[in-house]
């Protein structure tokens, strides 16, 4: 047997042993509330699909007429023959939505929120063959921290990780440094906590110490502001210092990413993003129904789902109270309930299952040792008697449950 596939073997004994190794449960009816997986009936309290977008009616028709009119695919990259008259329209419209936030902003319309921010946070790296020092918040996802490390791999930087909770530790690390070149990256909402990123302190130290900000709002996108706009719409940001990502397969219900920035980090973007450069170009089918999906998120349509989100993440609150377990303080679609072990909260998952809930257990290096949890997620799609049913079982194996 090769030496990999015998160390494979080794390691993955490990990880059960450890009860890290990870599955692949497949569901078999569309993303909503309600789903089955082999012929089991269940209730979702783990999707991104925070406004019940992900199987509207609209958007499955907006997706086929599409296709009929554009094809299923592109062909090629962006900068080969893959770029569609449609992506030009779609990334007007995403410009459109941080206009107000960021000044001379121009839009670039990315397969993926993993592939955007590889791409944003290595081409930044590379301005000016300059030393790059990069501020990175404690939590932040895995696609920025493997953006940062491909960064360091191509060149001078230097990694300051920062608590977000605690900014006078960067305010001092930003006084003492005087590279010309800095970046401060950051979660618009905690994916694991679901907290919202302190933007308005962090752009007062951008400026204060000559930074460019990034913030990767995959879960704030279509939820956060009075459009849907996300987290700078939210707290009333305007700066050219910002770039902002956001995520298309939570909220909006369809798929891919997109950056908004200073037209001039776009520009630079195009020439210098090697994820961006030589991945093929998404669907203009796909950039079709994102169009359709942002009119309705924009829309009274979606003032009326996030009231509902609201609603619900509200009556969450009122009616999740436990005693040995801890529920994270958040005011977004995001609700973590800390159990702490591995073994509780694989033990808590699978006893979820049993009752017909699906809300599966997250664990290292998803988050730090010693804070597994459930990762439970709203959504507009929820009736009020779905969340009350969790919250009574809930209470009911927290009683039941040996402690970890």
């Amino acid at each position: 047997m090769p030496f990999a596939l015998d160390q494979i073997d080794t390691e993955l004994v490990t990880l059960d042993r450890e009860l890290l190794r990870r599955s692949i449960r497949s569901v078999n009816t569309p993303c909503g509330p309600e789903i089955q997986i082999q012929g089991r009936s269940l209730l979702a309290f783990c999707s991104n699909d925070y406004l019940g977008l992900a199987n509207h009616p609209e958007l499955i028709a907006a997706l086929s007429e599409g296709a009929a009119r554009f094809g299923t695919g592109s062909g090629a990259s962006h900068l080969i023959s893959g770029h569609h008259v449609i992506h030009d329209e779609l990334e007007a419209k995403l410009a459109s939505t941080q206009a107000g936030a960021i000044p001379n902003v121009r839009a670039l319309f990315f397969s993926t929120g993993y592939v955007a921010n590889l791409s944003v946070i290595t081409a930044l790296g590379l301005i000016g063959n300059k030393k790059i020092s990069i501020y990175s918040a404690a939590l932040n996802h895995a696609s920025l921290i493997d953006g940062i490390r491909l960064a360091r791999g191509q060149g001078s930087v230097d990694l300051h990780i920062f608590d977000h909770h605690h900014l006078e530790a960067l305010d001092d690390i930003l006084h003492n440094d005087s590279a010309p070149h800095k970046l401060i990256v950051i979660d618009g909402v905690f994916s694991m906590d679901g907290d919202l990123a302190p933007v308005q302190k962090l752009l007062h130290l951008a400026n204060q110490y000559d930074a460019l900000l990034m913030i990767d709002d995959a879960h704030g996108f279509g939820v956060l502001g009075k459009h849907g706009y996300g987290i700078l719409e939210d707290q009333r940001i305007c700066s050219d210092r910002i770039i902002y990502i956001g995520t298309l397969g939570k909220a909006a219900g369809l798929n891919g990413a997109f950056v908004c920035a200073h037209k001039k980090i776009i520009a630079w973007l195009i020439q210098k993003a090697r994820p961006y450069i030589y991945s093929t170009a998404s669907s203009p089918a796909l950039a079709f129904a994102v169009l359709r999906s942002i009119s309705l998120m924009e829309g009274e349509k979606g003032k009326e789902l996030r009231v509902l989100l609201q609603q619900n993440i509200a009556l969450w609150k009122k009616e999740s109270t436990f005693t040995r377990w801890k529920r994270l303080e958040s005011d977004t679609a995001i609700q973590p309930i800390m159990v702490g072990s591995n073994e509780t909260a694989l033990q808590l998952a699978r006893a979820l299952d049993q009752f017909g809930y699906w809300i599966p257990a997250i664990r290292p290096p998803t988050v730090p040792k010693g804070k597994a949890r459930l990762r439970m997620t709203l959504s507009a799609a929820h009736t009020k008697e779905q969340i009350e049913g969790l919250c009574n079982v809930l209470s009911e194996l927290e009683s039941s449950l040996p402690p970890s």
